[in-house]
């Protein structure tokens, strides 16, 4: 099971868990706005070690990044294999046409 699998799995279950003695199922107890908000700061803290050229931060922020953005998915009943599709989905497609094929 690669790392990617592993924190899905870790989630669903944690989702499940008592918000008293887990992380994921206290955030998600405060609802899918929380959830949302956090991804955003976990976003921000990224952009910021970018630019900061912090490789090391980047990957630390990355992976809070990671971690926040599937919890708020599996609270949406959704999963890495929905990005992965989407992602196959735009493959060969240019991100400006795909970009501009959107709704506005």
């Amino acid at each position: 099971m690669d790392a990617f699998a592993q924190l899905e799995a870790t989630i669903a279950d944690r989702l499940r868990a008592d918000p008293g003695s887990s992380y994921v199922a206290s955030l998600a107890a405060k609802g899918r706005a929380k959830i949302a908000q956090k991804v955003g700061e976990e976003a921000v803290e990224t952009v910021i070690a970018a630019i900061a050229d912090d490789r090391a931060g980047l990957v630390g922020e990355a992976a809070d990044l990671m971690f926040h953005l599937t919890v708020l998915l599996h609270h949406m009943g959704l999963g890495l294999d929905d990005v992965r599709a989407e992602l196959a989905r735009r493959e060969g497609v240019s991100g400006l046409v795909e970009k501009a094929g959107r709704a506005s």
